[in-house]
């Protein structure tokens, strides 16, 4: 939460985050043009370094997309969550070197502009040996390119955060485009099967990671009037509950149930996964927070969520699933009712 926005919310940790970030990506560059040397000593440098520029970022995007399923289905990865956004722009950024560099060294020596010559120079799309894999990359850049731009809070906040996250879900769309990039690019002239056994290592491992997720959510659906036994829901913390098809995160503090949305205002975040700091029910990812009994921030922020009407009724909670306008105050069960 902010009175004014920032180009860049540096704090301790963020700053950690960045140097551990910018000293593996120069590791894994330092350590795949030193191996690639030794083992393809025919190969130009600059072949090297596109190609180390496409594994490392193909790899972020992998870590990227395991990242949300993780968190939900354990806490402790939340921090990566918190530094996702710099996790991205990043793996942008070795994607942008990797198309310039193949665009120069592809593209750049003839009488035809760079970009003219990417899509015209092979139009063989009935051909899977000669597919023109590069327009996919193409594509896929731009996706990324949009993700990357609009990832600040200002576009958040412009945009507003259903857009935004519609935006930027297409991020899966960007890997399927990467996928077929590489299967119909690289993987076609590659004799090894490191390759392939690698692409579908990262296919199988995002495949089973959402999948848990999604279980896992499942399992927490439930239907309205009874919710759960008083005593179950931590103090200061919340039992997360579907009901009328919204996820709902009911908290217990100083005696009281009040009941939110799960989604945070600022980023969608779970607020349930979260917990009451200084009275406040304060987000995991980025750290906005409500008041509990009616949703709304602590001045002079103006962030608002719904609220739900609860009570509790011979040590069990009950939740109205009908959501009230963001903002509403309600008045708080009584944890000992």
């Amino acid at each position: 939460m902010s009175v004014q926005y920032k180009a860049v919310y540096w704090n301790r940790d963020k700053k950690r985050y960045d140097l551990v970030l910018a000293g593996g990506v120069t590791l894994y560059l330092a350590a795949f043009l030193g191996i690639g040397v030794l083992v393809h000593p025919n190969a130009t440098a600059e072949t090297l370094l596109i190609r180390a520029l496409a594994t490392l970022a193909f790899l972020l995007l992998h870590v990227i997309l395991a990242i949300g399923p993780l968190c939900r289905l354990n806490p402790r990865f939340l921090p990566l969550l918190y530094n996702r956004r710099h996790l991205g722009v990043t793996m942008f950024v070795l994607a942008l070197a990797h198309s310039v560099f193949s665009l120069v060294q592809f593209h750049a020596l003839g009488d035809v502009h760079p970009l003219v010559s990417l899509f015209a120079a092979n139009t063989r799309f009935g051909s899977v040996p000669n597919f023109p894999f590069q327009a996919l990359g193409f594509f896929a850049l731009l996706i990324l390119f949009l993700m990357a731009a609009t990832s600040h809070d200002f576009w958040l906040n412009t945009l507003s955060p259903p857009v935004w996250k519609r935006l930027h879900m297409l991020v899966y769309a960007a890997y399927a485009l990467l996928f077929a990039h590489v299967c119909l690019g690289a993987l076609q002239s590659e004799r090894s099967p490191a390759l392939a056994i690698a692409l579908a290592a990262g296919f199988a491992t995002l495949a089973v990671l959402h999948i848990a997720a999604a279980r896992k959510e499942r399992r927490l659906d439930r239907t309205f009037v009874e919710v759960c036994d008083v005593h179950s829901i931590p103090e200061n913390r919340a039992k997360l509950i579907c009901a009328g098809g919204e996820r709902i995160a009911v908290f217990r503090y100083q005696g009281k149930i009040s009941a939110l949305s799960n989604l945070c205002a600022h980023q969608n975040g779970p607020l349930g996964e979260g917990r009451i700091v200084d009275g406040c029910v304060t987000c995991p990812w980025h750290g906005y927070q409500y008041l509990p009994d009616s949703g709304t921030s602590p001045p002079p922020f103006t962030e608002k969520v719904p609220t739900y009407r609860t009570r509790v009724s011979g040590g069990k909670v009950y939740v109205d699933p009908s959501p009230l306008p963001p903002g509403t105050f309600v008045e708080p069960g009584r944890a000992d009712a």
